[in-house]
């Protein structure tokens, strides 16, 4: 904390953010996802806090603000690599994991502002065990209902609403490694490995563990997909307070991730 202190050179407080997303092209009334890095703005009165009261003053409900709050926890321990957990605890582990519950489970790896925002008030999330949305404002019943179990950033997930919808995509200090959007082409690109996961969830009233299927995903292709895409696309790019930003279009994101997995896979076949 000492050293972000350190580096911050002018306070950040809701109105300093609200400006600095107002300069970024954030406007009232827009659908739009959010990856966020709260350290990365430098020293927050507010914190978490400050940066979500921002985005809501600004956006209204008029509009919609989601964030993905994946919970990756949530799953088979044989997936696990970050620490492994030695193989003859996953059968206890499998049996003895609470069932994902969309009010208590926490995020895994996504930043304090999208696990504070996740409990805020009017905020609901999505019912995915390790591939959840949480959303607030106009149309959030609409995106986060009938989230598939079975590949979970796909056709039936909360990113095809938002696709519908013509949303944007902010980056707060983030870039295109952690842009959930992409893997949304991955799924529409013919060609990729379907693997098996597992979670508990609560099943007409009762914990089960429950097995789905999904894509092997590519995440490790972001960064580049991400320089080729600026080349070719529109992308809004400012400060929100030290915190290097971007806004673009969902749409125009997810369908160059579309062709490039289908490029990739058609010259690997």
């Amino acid at each position: 904390m000492k050293k972000i202190i350190e580096q911050t050179e002018n306070l950040n407080t809701v109105t300093t953010l609200v400006r600095d997303l107002e300069r970024l092209g954030v406007k009232q009334g827009m659908s739009i996802l959010v990856h966020s890095s709260l350290s990365s703005i430098g020293w927050v009165n507010g914190g978490a806090v400050a940066v979500i009261e921002a985005l809501m003053q600004l956006i209204t409900e008029k509009g919609l603000i989601v964030m993905p709050t994946q919970s990756s926890d949530w799953s088979d321990p044989s997936k696990w690599m970050n620490p492994a957990v030695p193989k003859e605890w996953w059968d206890e582990i499998r049996l003895t994991m609470p069932a994902y519950d969309s009010d208590t489970t926490p995020t895994s790896g996504m930043g304090r502002i999208a696990e504070t925002f996740r409990t805020y008030p009017l905020v609901e999330r999505s019912n995915h065990p390790a591939l959840s949305f949480a959303a607030w404002g106009d149309n959030k019943k609409k995106v986060l209902a009938d989230h598939s179990l079975d590949f979970g950033l796909g056709e039936k997930s909360p990113l095809a609403k938002l696709y519908q919808l013509d949303a944007h995509i902010l980056f707060i200090g983030t870039g295109f490694d952690t842009n959930t959007a992409f893997h949304f082409g991955e799924y529409r690109a013919p060609g990729y490995r379907i693997v098996h996961e597992g979670a508990p969830i609560i099943e007409e009233g009762k914990r089960i563990w429950c097995q789905y299927q999904d894509i092997d995903f590519e995440e490790e292709l972001f960064e580049q997909m991400g320089e080729l895409f600026e080349q070719q696309h529109i992308v809004k790019k400012d400060r929100m307070g030290l915190a290097e930003s971007r806004l673009f279009s969902l749409r125009e994101a997810v369908d160059f991730s579309t062709a490039y997995f289908r490029k990739k896979r058609t010259c690997n076949s």
